[in-house]
């Protein structure tokens, strides 16, 4: 989500083991000999489960936990009872009628996969493509999305990453308040729909992967504190809410099989981890640690490869390095991309200065802050990323935070100022450099739709975010306005792509360039090469330049950020063969190599 600032986490540590037979599966288990029902209570004397409208008591074993077998089919609605009191499950396979209503008992293996010999992407080899299941299509369904595949993967896109899935209140959302983390959201589709679309993904080549949220549960619909409040601690503080105790086992066996279950039963390629900053732990074996481990150690032995991404705004490579995760979201370089095309100032813009010099110490460093101090904290933020190779960091210069946390929802090239020009030269710096691109839906053809912060909440809590997110803008000088309310259907509606408007006007030039660039990405010899050592980046002026050389060329950007030039007196040795030009070779004057204000050059040798 947005930039919060809780506590640090120590990266390293070794694997703890979590499949311990002394903690049992929780939650609705179909077996051979029928359905497990399974329940840990520190609340609760006596606990049953009510089936399809019959209740039935559950024997109390050790530690809290309860368990009964029934002979409960596939597609039974089920609930349990604490004390008299009927609770939702939290470790639903599937809620279909929401959070507050009943469970459904689910068939694990009833899809029949089309793929099986799908291994994976490494992330050298990954182009992510960010999108949201109900706004990327006028359905908003997993079947609806996969329809669009194959227009993904013409695109050049090979790895395609889903908001959050784990079941969240209402009709609509980002999926960020997820209470129900192993119930896939019921209005997308059920669970072997969401299967058939990672199927059809992986029939194409493209890895799917997805974002969870380990860090709090939402607001609305959490039941585990109705069970067992130890699941939670005082010892931390959320942003969002109570703290997660991760030395309580049944919270740590919640999140690793959460993790294994995503990869192992759905097949998903990797997960991205939301705002990992906020993953508090003072345990031996921090979480992170141990979810790397795990999800690492599961893909040697399913032969695939597993992904592990981490959004944090620290800048530590630790993550990386110590951690074992493969990536981080690297939101400096989107800072430095959007201040130098806005020029705004609010909020954790404000530190980040613009400009050719800026943007190439961001692309040398690989992210601005290595240790000086963050304003916004008065404290050190960040450490030198030089152990880091290119693909650990995934850059961007849109994202569903960088767009949707906005008043509107406005993207980069609908602010006032940015042309299309500037939009289409930053996108060709992103895709040209060697770092592991990522794209928001509809960014590759400056789609006019906005994405906006939208909700489905009721009573106080819905007023609360609607007025919460009116202050919230109060003070930002760059705007003015009304802001829309989230709790609206019209904000989420207004937020869906218009697939009509793709191959129209400015929108169809953005979209070839975007198809050129991811291309050249895939065919060019120097380009395919990820390695951070062949980069290098400089200013002259107002132009920035970025250099890639190794064994077969050399391939040089330079975009302006100041008045037209004439690249020849830029003092720069200059390859001698135009690969490609942000607004199209005629751009390009014949003989003068005239680069206009806020256009972008990609040169190479030979």
């Amino acid at each position: 989500m947005s930039e919060p600032r809780p506590e640090q986490i120590i990266p390293g540590g070794s694997s703890l083991a979590v499949n311990d037979s002394s903690t049992p599966l929780l939650g609705a288990t179909l077996g051979p000999s029928g359905t497990t029902f399974r329940a840990w209570s520190t609340l609760a004397t006596e606990v049953g489960v009510c089936v399809d409208g019959v209740a039935t008591p559950m024997r109390p074993l050790s530690n809290g936990v309860f368990e009964v077998l029934l002979q409960a089919p596939v597609g039974s609605r089920y609930h349990f009872v604490l004390d008299g009191v009927a609770t939702p499950d939290p470790y639903a396979r599937f809620l279909p009628e929401g959070l507050h209503a009943d469970a459904e008992v689910t068939e694990p293996d009833s899809y029949a996969w089309q793929h099986e010999d799908w291994k994976g992407l490494a992330l050298h080899e990954c182009v992510f493509y960010e999108l949201h299941v109900g706004t990327f299509t006028a359905e908003g369904t997993y079947a609806s999305a996969a329809e669009r595949l194959p227009y993904l993967k013409e695109l050049g896109i090979t790895a395609v990453e889903l908001m959050p899935l784990a079941a969240f209140p209402g009709q609509r959302g980002w999926g960020y308040d997820g209470a129900a983390l192993f119930a896939p959201y019921a209005p997308y589709g059920r669970p072997d729909e969401l299967k058939a679309f990672i199927d059809v993904a992986h029939g194409l080549g493209l890895a799917v992967l997805l974002d969870v949220v380990y860090n709090h549960f939402g607001p609305d619909g959490n039941f585990l504190p109705s069970y067992s409040p130890e699941y939670f601690t005082d010892r931390f503080k959320s942003a969002w809410g109570a703290g997660l105790d991760y030395r309580e086992p049944h919270m740590r066996r919640l999140i690793t099989e959460n993790a294994r279950m995503w990869l192992s039963e759905y097949r998903f390629d990797g997960l991205r981890l939301d705002a990992t900053q906020a993953m508090s732990d003072d345990s031996p074996t921090h979480i992170l640690s141990e979810l790397a481990a795990e999800v690492h150690t599961l893909g040697s032995e399913l032969g695939i490869k597993h992904l592990m991404l981490a959004e944090d705004y620290r800048n530590t490579p630790g993550l990386v390095t110590e951690t074992g995760l493969d990536g981080i979201w690297v939101d400096d370089f989107h800072h430095v991309v959007r201040v130098t095309l806005t020029g705004e100032t609010d909020g954790y813009y404000g530190p980040f200065e613009r400009g050719a010099s800026a943007l190439a110490r961001v692309i040398s460093r690989g992210w601005v802050y290595e240790g000086q101090i963050w304003p916004l904290e008065d404290r050190p933020r960040g450490l030198p990323a030089d152990e880091l190779d290119a693909p650990n960091f995934v850059y961007f210069i849109q994202n569903h935070d960088q767009i949707g946390n906005r008043a509107t929802g406005d993207r980069v090239y609908q602010f006032p100022g940015v042309s299309m020009q500037a939009y289409r030269s930053a996108s060709l710096l992103l895709l040209s450099l060697p770092m592991t691109p990522l794209l928001f839906q509809g960014q590759e053809w400056a789609a006019s739709t906005p994405f906006q912060f939208f909700t489905d909440h009721h009573g106080e809590l819905a007023e609360a975010v609607s007025e919460g997110r009116r202050s919230e803008f109060g003070h930002f000088s760059s705007f003015s306005g009304e802001v829309p309310d989230p709790q609206s259907e019209t904000t989420f509606t207004g937020s869906r792509l218009n697939w009509q408007e793709m191959n129209q006007g400015e929108h169809a030039r953005t979209l070839a360039l975007y198809r050129s660039l991811l291309a050249l990405r895939r065919s060019d010899p120097v380009m395919r090469e990820n390695r951070r050592d062949t980069l290098a980046a400089g200013h002259a002026g107002d132009v920035l330049w970025v250099r890639r050389s190794d064994a077969n060329g050399t391939r040089l950007l330079l975009w302006n950020l100041g008045e037209p030039v004439r690249v020849s007196e830029l003092g720069l040795p200059l390859p001698e063969r135009l690969l490609i030009h942000s607004e199209g070779d005629t751009a390009w004057s014949a003989g003068e190599a005239l680069l206009g204000t806020h256009n972008a050059v990609l040169l190479g040798t030979p």
